[in-house]
């Protein structure tokens, strides 16, 4: 006679990546009690996961996208999805949800999108889509991604792309204003349409848009 337990699913073996350690403990913590869950590792910076995801083969990776020092969230899910067939799944859990936070984690490979917000219940089902390979978001993420495909963000000006290039040298405004012989006020009215067409509110998160839509030369 078969042993019930003998034909079970093997669990989602997952890896914890957050640099927060009080946040990491209470997911741990919450994982452990999941049906259908084992927690095979945790990492508190994207190199660290990057190593552990190398060695301990887990099937998703639970990514925050702030890590603090070194890689951020976003480039260890792309280093972590360019292995190939052997590659896990990334399912970003984070308490960030612009706009370009979303579009990033997803071009760098991100099966899925949560909020911190969630319930217990909608991460748990969130990490078994995962592990499938089925896109989980949250709901107010995935609104924004169904309202960004049907009305696409304008592309840049030359003008915008002169900025933005001089931006990500590390300029100021006023010495884009002088790079490109034009008033103080205009560059400010520039960048703010840049900002908005690109769905950030810093100069940091403008700059890494564009270079993930190669919009930069």
């Amino acid at each position: 006679m078969t042993d019930p337990a003998d034909t079970a699913p093997a669990p989602v073996r997952i890896l914890v990546c957050d640099d927060h350690v009080v946040v990491r403990a209470g997911l741990l913590a919450l994982l452990d009690s999941a049906p259908g869950i084992e927690v095979a590792g945790e990492a508190g910076t994207g190199e660290e996961a990057l190593a552990l995801a190398a060695r301990l083969a887990p099937d998703v990776v639970l990514m925050d996208l702030q890590l603090g020092e070194g890689i951020d969230g976003v480039e260890t899910t792309r280093r972590l999805t360019e292995a190939g067939g052997t590659a896990p799944h990334v399912l970003v859990l984070t308490t960030y949800d612009t706009d370009a936070d979303i579009t990033r984690a997803i071009e760098a490979g991100a099966t899925g999108y949560l909020l911190k917000a969630e319930r217990p219940e909608e991460l748990f089902a969130a990490i078994h889509a995962a592990a499938e390979g089925r896109t989980a978001l949250s709901g107010p993420v995935a609104s924004r991604v169904m309202a960004n495909m049907r009305s696409p963000r304008p592309s840049l000006t030359d003008r915008e792309r002169d900025i933005l290039a001089q931006l990500a040298t590390g300029l100021g405004n006023r010495e884009i204003a002088r790079a490109l012989f034009i008033s103080e006020a205009t560059v400010k009215t520039h960048l703010r349409r840049v900002y908005d067409k690109l769905g950030v509110d810093t100069r940091a998160g403008a700059v890494a848009v564009a270079k993930e839509r190669r919009l930069l030369p």
